[in-house]
């Protein structure tokens, strides 16, 4: 199966829309959403085209295919408008014989790390940052920001097939990857 991942949209239409061309063109069959679709946060400034009401009309047709994470921004207001839960802390994903560890990164990330046996990966958001690398045993995995990228990267997601992570520009150009199984 073919998994979009993606994180930190903080309610922008522009990004979004650009997100969801590459759902299709990726042809992947479910997104993982790692937190703060709707909000752009305190910390941030308004991304391009920030259009929280747009957001939920092209998120909330895809419900059957995405499962998302709470973020540090969503809250329960975004749950009464989103027709897909966003408010579980994390989830897991089998990967052969380990585990991903899905979650927004603000609460778990590499210095608080949830229960893991070595070869499991964290999969998280949070840092606008993509990430793709083996620490000690564990993977840590990042599909870095779709509206507010930092540290000078691109808008990204990240597509999860046949074992590989690979972090990706809006435009599908693949820029980072790990084998993670």
């Amino acid at each position: 199966m073919k998994i979009l991942i993606a994180s930190d949209i903080h309610g922008s239409a522009h990004y979004c829309q650009k997100l969801l061309a590459a759902l299709d063109r990726e042809k992947a069959q479910r997104m993982i959403l790692l937190g703060d679709i709707l909000y752009h946060g305190p910390r941030n400034d308004l991304p391009v085209e920030y259009a929280p009401k747009e957001v939920i009309a092209m998120l909330n047709p895809l419900k059957d295919r995405i499962c998302s994470i709470r973020g540090n921004c969503e809250a329960e207001v975004d749950q009464m408008v989103l027709d897909f839960p966003v408010l579980a802390d994390y989830c897991l994903i089998p990967a052969g014989q380990h585990m991903i560890f899905c979650t927004h990164g603000h609460i778990y990330n590499e210095n608080n790390l949830p229960p893991m046996m070595p070869g499991d990966s964290l999969l998280y958001g949070h840092t606008h940052i993509p990430r793709a690398e083996l620490c000690k045993d564990k993977w840590m995995l990042n599909p870095g920001s779709v509206s507010i990228p930092k540290d000078g990267n691109p808008p990204s997601y990240a597509v999860l097939e046949n074992g590989v992570f690979s972090v990706r520009k809006l435009d599908g150009t693949e820029f980072m990857n790990a084998v993670i199984m």
